[in-house]
């Protein structure tokens, strides 16, 4: 965990009571909705995928996913934590088990689209939960290290479900149907813990005393805090849109590496259970970048140009990735476009929680990774497409890293705008 300044240890007592339990759960989330990708790997055999179809498919969950990010997050907003993430938890991980019986592509778009509603405002909801319990110049590094659950899901799932596919014919399954089980399981359990351990607020934390509570009010009130704004003006701010828009590029290129990167590695020549070690890689990269450079940012409360380079370095990252045909070569450009693509993600979202303050401010979080969720759809199906009319992932890489490109220069526009207001 990043350091506390030492009169204020009533943040790290915040940080280690919280930060772990909201990332597991992050964790859980992200293996559920990704683990579709290492399906594949047998799945789309015996169902008879096309790449387009596992494409389409793939997007689906992020059309459902965007259809409940604002409700879902003004919802916590109005309810607390514990009611709404635990419906949200209980739900998503029915929903994950149940992709274990899909029968056809129809199924599959159903069923990808129904775990989107029911992970949909988890993201947002939780960046929101932060800024209940630390300052600003705090938000960044803690934001990145609940996002370091992205990498972290994919280590952890990589290694899994290699071995999980080597399940098959146990019980009368496939071992894709018992990698969605055994996978989704772990969400319906933490859903429960979540009533026990997870505070709405520091109100309603039985672990802190009123000085300590009191620290924590007086520390977000102090500085320029941002104002406290109607939820439709703050919705209609014209920087959190061309914000929105940056992550819709930035996430077709994240989405669209990740949940075709197992595809991709098998491609290479490598086995069923060395993909899932080998997918693990561009993960421990990202998992160190995303904290290192969000520390960075708040160490210089720069929060731009911080998502800015990122964005450009997957940019980059991917044209190396289209044009070679070294797999050693292409596997570190994969890493690097990961790393680029989720290091941004702790300064940014810090950027977003700076215009307003109350609902307003989970209603903007939303908002934004409601217009970013689009990429989500967009990339799985433009890889699906490219893959299909090429035979090939360089066309694929090359549209990614153009959209991550134009996802930077929207972003600095936006740091204009930001400066001119």
């Amino acid at each position: 965990m990043p350091e506390i300044r030492g009169n204020e240890p009533v943040f790290a007592k915040c940080a280690w009571r919280l930060i772990p339990f909201i990332t597991l759960l992050y964790v859980i989330g992200f293996i559920d909705r990704s683990n579709v990708g290492f399906a594949a790997l047998a799945m789309n055999r015996d169902l008879g995928f096309s790449p387009a179809v596992f494409g389409l498919g793939a997007g689906m969950f992020f059309l459902g996913y965007l259809t409940f990010q604002i409700p879902t997050a003004l919802l916590l907003a109005r309810l607390g934590a514990r009611r709404v993430i635990f419906c949200v938890m209980l739900a998503w991980g029915l929903v994950s088990a149940s992709n274990a019986f899909m029968r056809d592509a129809n199924g599959f778009y159903a069923l990808r689209f129904f775990l989107g509603v029911a992970e949909g405002g988890f993201t947002p909801s939780m960046i929101y939960y932060l800024t209940l319990w630390f300052p600003l110049s705090y938000r960044g590094r803690f934001t990145a290290i609940f996002c370091t659950a992205i990498p972290m899901a994919g280590i952890i799932s990589g290694p899994l479900s290699g071995l999980l596919l080597g399940m098959e014919g146990i019980g009368g399954l496939h071992g894709w149907q018992w990698l969605f089980v055994i996978q989704g399981l772990p969400a319906v359990l933490l859903a429960f813990t979540v009533l026990a351990f997870l505070p709405d607020g520091p109100a309603q934390a039985k672990w802190l005393n009123e000085a300590e509570r009191g620290t924590i009010a007086a520390r977000l009130d102090a500085g320029a805090a941002p104002p406290e704004r109607g939820l439709l003006r703050a919705l209609s701010d014209p920087r959190l849109l061309l914000l929105g828009l940056s992550t819709l590029g930035s996430a077709c290129a994240l989405y669209g590496i990740n949940l075709w990167l197992p595809q991709m590695i098998h491609a290479m020549g490598y086995s069923t259970r060395a993909t899932g070690f080998v997918a693990a890689i561009p993960y421990l990269v990202s998992m160190v970048a995303m904290v290192l450079w969000a520390k960075r940012s708040d160490a210089r409360g720069e929060r731009i140009w911080h998502t800015a380079l990122t964005m450009f370095l997957a940019a980059a990252a991917l044209a190396v990735a289209a044009i070679s045909s070294n797999h050693l070569v292409v596997l570190v450009a994969l890493s690097l476009a990961m790393a680029g693509g989720l290091s941004g993600i702790g300064p940014f979202q810090s950027l977003l929680t700076s215009f307003s303050r109350g609902p307003a401010t989970a209603g903007g979080l939303a908002l934004v990774n409601t217009i970013g969720t689009l990429g989500g759809f967009f990339g799985p199906v433009i890889v699906g497409q490219l893959k299909g009319w090429t035979g090939g992932y360089g066309a694929a890489m090359a549209a990614l890293g153009i959209a991550q490109a134009v996802s930077a220069l929207i972003v600095l526009a936006a740091g204009r705008l930001i400066k001119q207001r």
